[in-house]
């Protein structure tokens, strides 16, 4: 054995806050240089004040707080229509389901023009933690063209939240519209002329795509669903301090999201804080009795999320309950920028992309 007056010793920072506590998200060298100058001039596109975001801040405080957030979203809808392609090559149209109360569930669906096959089908739970955002964005809209060109039928679901719809509409609302897009696709299979349904999401709709999946396991009716992919998944609820095994937690704190951001969102979405040991809530809590004979999983996750590993740990929970799941971190992002910034990064969305559409055509083939 060698001397260890001859072992160099290892010279390396620590990535993240883990490394430098002060460190600020456009400044993280581990950013892809093309995000971090899209990121800069995010005041520019939403010069709105932001409220004070606190760890003990109110339910009336932090509902504000997804409010503002849902501006800063619909900020960006001029200029991602502005570069919007034509997608003269789809055909879209629209239909209205009813929803638990009563209520109208607008879906929107696109496919390639003069479709002779059925093709892959795809239901978009667009993110924005399950409390804003709208399926009518232009980031949503786009998105969901974009993956139409790739040989699929896409439904997009207007789910009921917070800083959408009229009133109050905390857990489970906005999972139940969800879950009926999901059972009214599968009973119109062939009228719509589809070979296989995954139901995709990222951010809050990850969370979502998720839930569908365990509430249909747990209701005995999981095999309408061929498989879930999920973009930055958020699964672990914030009730308290993160489990040890969710390091990006630690690492990414305070670059892309915080404890009082992921508490707020938390509190609107479960105010009375019941649903802590609820999976269909949070998922992350989900026993493995809830996990066997779910359809295959992806989770498409970001080196600089906060909540990167929350998507990690669960494909691993997944694989030992039987389930075939796969996880991949995307080097250099921070959350999700193929819906945000896709012009910014194009070989990202792109990838992302063809990942979901191979996805979706693979479950078609079995």
């Amino acid at each position: 054995m060698a001397s260890s007056k001859n072992i160099q010793a290892l010279d390396f920072t620590l990535p993240g806050k883990l490394g430098k506590p002060d460190l600020m998200l456009p400044f993280d060298p581990r950013l892809d240089q093309r995000i971090a100058a899209w990121l800069m001039k995010m005041n520019e596109r939403y010069p709105a004040q932001m409220p004070s975001v606190t760890i003990d801040m109110n339910y009336d405080q932090a509902v504000e707080f997804i409010e503002y957030m849902h501006g800063a979203m619909i900020s960006t809808n001029e200029e991602l229509h502005a570069s919007m392609p034509a997608f003269k090559g789809l055909a879209s149209r629209e239909y209205s389901i009813e929803g638990d109360s009563g209520h109208q569930i607008k879906l929107f669906l696109d496919e390639p023009k003069a479709t002779h096959t059925p093709l892959p089908c795809v239901i978009h739970l667009h993110g924005g933690g399950m409390t804003f955002d709208t399926a009518e964005s232009s980031a949503n809209i786009r998105w969901r063209k974009s993956l139409a060109e790739q040989g699929l039928l896409v439904i997009g679901v207007e789910f009921r939240n917070e800083a959408l719809s009229p009133g109050h509409h905390p857990f489970p609302s906005g999972l139940n519209d969800c879950v009926a897009a999901v059972r009214w696709t599968h009973d119109n299979r062939d009228k719509l002329g589809i070979s296989s349904l995954v139901v995709i999401g990222e951010s809050g709709g990850g969370n979502l795509a998720v839930a569908t999946g365990i509430k249909a396991n747990k209701e005995g009716w999981v095999d309408v669903i061929d498989g879930i992919y999920a973009m930055a998944p958020m699964l672990f609820g914030f009730y308290g301090a993160p489990p040890p095994e969710l390091m990006s937690w630690r690492e990414n704190l305070d670059l892309m999201g915080s404890y009082a951001a992921v508490r707020a969102f938390r509190m609107v979405y479960d105010p009375s804080g019941a649903h802590e040991d609820n999976p269909l809530a949070y998922p992350f809590c989900a026993t493995t009795d809830l996990l066997k004979g779910l359809p295959p999983h992806i989770f498409h996750n970001y080196e600089l999320d906060l909540i990167r590993d929350e998507g990690v740990v669960f494909a691993q929970r997944l694989r030992a309950a039987g389930v075939a799941a796969t996880s991949k971190i995307i080097n250099g992002a921070h959350h999700v920028p193929e819906l945000a910034m896709p012009d910014a990064v194009p070989e990202i969305t792109r990838d992302t992309l063809a990942s979901i559409a191979a996805f979706a055509k693979g479950l078609a083939d079995k």
